[in-house]
C-alpha cells in the first residue's frame, strides 16, 4: 500500500517541543500517530546520481516496521513539492542488504522523533520532528492549506524550509565542523533548541 504519489509540504522551525506542542493544540490539532523513533538510511549511486537529480532513495525504520521510499526531482516553488512514492517492507535490514546488492551505497544516516497530528476536518498532516539539530514542524497537503495553517500557527512565508534533513545537516556541519557525518543522537543527549536556525535555515 502506497501513500499519496505527491507530495508538497514545508518545514518550520521552533523553539523547543513545548512551544511546537502549544501551537499545534491552539490551532486545533491533535494526535493522530504517537511519538515514534526513527532511523532513516539515505542511498545513492557511488557518484551521487540521485543527489545531483535531486532525488531520494531511502529506508527508514520506525516502530518496528520498515519504509522504503523514492522522491523525485522537486518542482519550484515556495513549497516544496515532489512525486513521493512509498511501500512497507517486513525487514529494513534486508531490504538496505539488497539496495547495496543493487550498486546503491548508504550516504546518509538521520533520527529522529516524529509525533504526527491532524485536524478534525481536513486531510492534510502536521508533524512534529525532534531532531538532533533542532525542533522542526512539517506540514504536508495542499498549497492553500499549508499557507492558511502556517499562518494561523504564527509562521509567515519567509519562515518556510524547503530544504531536506540532509540538506539542513550540510548547513550544520559548516557552522559545526567537529560535528559528525551522520545526524544521529547521542546516548543521553537531548534534543537541542532551533531557536538560533530560524534566520539561517530558510529556503
Amino acid at each position: 500500500m502506497t501513500k499519496q504519489p505527491h507530495e508538497t509540504e514545508i518545514k518550520l522551525a521552533v523553539g523547543d517541543v513545548a512551544s511546537a506542542k502549544k501551537l499545534l493544540y491552539r490551532a486545533g490539532f491533535r494526535v493522530y500517530k504517537r511519538r515514534l523513533f526513527e532511523d532513516n538510511t539515505m542511498f545513492d549511486t557511488a557518484d551521487l546520481k540521485l543527489r545531483e537529480s535531486a532525488m531520494a532513495f531511502r529506508v527508514r525504520d520506525a516502530g518496528g516496521k520498515a519504509t522504503v521510499t523514492f522522491k523525485g526531482k522537486p518542482v519550484p516553488g515556495k513549497h516544496k513539492s515532489r512525486e513521493e512514492l512509498e511501500v512497507k517492507v517486513s525487514d529494513g535490514a534486508t531490504m538496505r542488504t539488497i539496495a547495496s546488492r543493487l550498486g546503491f551505497v548508504p550516504v546518509f544516516r538521520y533520527q529522529k522523533y516524529r509525533t504526527e497530528y491532524k485536524l478534525a476536518k481536513g486531510s492534510g498532516i502536521a508533524t512534529l520532528d525532534e531532531t538532533p539539530i533542532g525542533v522542526f514542524l512539517e506540514l504536508e497537503g495542499q498549497p492553500a492549506w499549508i499557507d492558511r495553517l502556517a499562518r494561523k500557527l504564527g509562521f509567515t512565508e519567509q519562515d518556510y524550509i524547503t530544504r531536506s534533513y540532509g540538506g539542513l545537516y550540510l548547513e550544520w556541519r559548516k557552522r559545526n565542523p567537529k560535528a559528525p557525518q551522520d545526524m544521529l543522537f547521542k546516548q543521553g543527549a537531548r534534543v537541542q533548541s532551533s531557536t538560533s536556525q530560524q534566520s539561517r535555515a530558510r529556503q
